[in-house]
């Protein structure tokens, strides 16, 4: 988010320009990674191959659907930590090529979540479509048609669960409800409401943190 905030200040010269931001998301991204890709990916970088076979037998252990005729094994389990470790390396080959092809140079992603950076709209709209061909043919990804959007920062950007402006962030809506509903439960525990109160650290939340102690003390 810092990282945003950095490119934000660049592109929109201290808010004295027009920040357009492209934010993409990829479809069921954990379940579309195709092991056969991967595997070719970990090759490139590791010779040994006794662990290239173990890093075989966990990508195989698991499959998002039954293999059909012609298609590939596809699929990582959510929340495991050799697939947050998996996947981030399978998808380094999108970031390199975004900023060595494409020349992106405001480019942020966590996970399979996004964002550019330019004060060119149309800028923008051009080098989208390649980065869905490429999505789609070197790594059999797809960005989900419903979570692509190009906005002005001054209007508020969704990114990482906060909504952010040229000059602050806040949380978003549905995040904030989730939390009050969690931290308003009689069994909810002393470490959910600490993790609530580092996330609201990170933007314009002093109002909101106060709340949630009180809240907390309250459901005691």
């Amino acid at each position: 988010m810092n990282r945003f905030r950095a490119f934000a200040y660049k592109v929109s010269q201290n808010d004295t320009r027009t920040c357009w931001v492209l934010k993409c998301d990829i479809r069921k991204f954990f379940a579309s990674i195709d092991h056969e890709t991967l595997l070719r990916i970990l090759r490139t970088r590791i010779a040994d191959e006794r662990l290239l076979a173990l890093l075989a037998n966990i990508i195989g252990s698991f499959c998002s659907t039954w293999p059909t005729p012609g298609v590939g094994q596809i699929g990582l389990p959510l929340g495991n930590l050799t697939s947050q470790l998996l996947v981030n390396i399978y998808i380094n080959e999108f970031d390199h090529f975004m900023k060595h092809k494409l020349k992106v140079r405001q480019y942020v992603r966590y996970a399979d979540d996004f964002v550019l950076l330019s004060d060119n709209k149309q800028h923008l709209l051009k080098i989208l479509p390649y980065m869905e061909v490429f999505l789609r043919d070197k790594l059999k990804l797809e960005m989900h048609p419903d979570k692509v959007s190009i906005e002005t920062l001054s209007s508020g950007v969704d990114f990482l669960g906060w909504v952010h402006f040229s000059d602050h962030r806040v949380l978003r809506t549905s995040t904030k409800r989730r939390m009050f509903r969690r931290i308003g439960e009689t069994d909810s525990k002393e470490e959910t409401v600490d993790s609530y109160l580092g996330l609201l650290s990170h933007g314009n939340a002093r109002t909101l943190a106060a709340q949630v102690s009180h809240i907390a003390d309250l459901a005691k």
